[in-house]
């Protein structure tokens, strides 16, 4: 109910300033687990998709988020984001557990696969957590690509830009394998990030993204 409220209020006021041109919506399933896969240009990405989206998408946040600034706080919370603390050595697992938690309840989870936001606009190399949660559970994956946001809000700048937004939606992808075949987790997370960079165009890099040494 209060997810549903906060986009009820948000939304006109969202599109109004930043209007998002969706295509490929239809393949979210309307119910059901499934994975969206995406980009990572923007921490507005986790804004802009569940916008498009008449379902709710859940994703993690750093802890940090539920306890500093108190507008965040509520926000993260209102739109059912869930805290993993980033510097516990088991901050990985955490993350994939709530996932599949998520999963298995029905629902949609949004990962980026890059596992942090691209730096300067390219398309890095996908990490395998995205296909361990896949062949784990058997969720689909649909994946997606986000434009735009990093227009919108740069890595670094505080006050967000008047700009458009495009979300591009493929069509959901299923895998078979073993969660626990390193071969099988690659394969699959290239898979996803070739999907990925269909409906990108974004240039390909065939590594991992640096780490950010500043706060993501």
């Amino acid at each position: 109910m209060l997810y549903r409220l906060t986009k009820i209020v948000s939304a006109p006021f969202l599109h109004l300033l930043w209007p998002t041109e969706v295509t490929g919506a239809e393949h979210v399933p309307a119910s059901g687990p499934a994975i969206l896969a995406s980009n990572h240009l923007s921490v507005l990405d986790s804004t802009f998709l569940p916008l498009v989206l008449t379902r709710q998408v859940r994703f993690v946040a750093k802890a940090e988020y539920f306890t500093g600034n108190p507008v965040t706080a509520a926000w993260m919370r209102a739109t059912g984001q869930i805290p993993i603390d980033r510097q516990s050595p088991t901050a990985a697992q955490d993350m994939l557990d709530a996932a599949a938690g998520v999963l298995k309840e029905g629902g949609l989870f949004g990962i980026y696969p890059e596992g942090t936001r691209s730096p300067d606009g390219r398309l890095y190399r996908g990490k395998v957590g995205v296909a361990w949660l896949a062949l784990a559970t058997g969720a689909p994956v649909v994946p997606v690509a986000m434009s735009g946001t990093d227009k919108v809000l740069p890595i670094g700048a505080s006050t967000p830009k008047l700009g458009r937004v495009g979300v591009r939606i493929g069509e959901p992808m299923t895998f078979t394998g073993s969660q626990t075949s390193a071969r099988d987790r690659r394969q699959v997370t290239d898979e996803i990030m070739a999907a990925i960079h269909g409906l990108s165009g974004q240039e390909y890099v065939p590594r991992y993204a640096p780490a950010r040494t500043q706060p993501s």
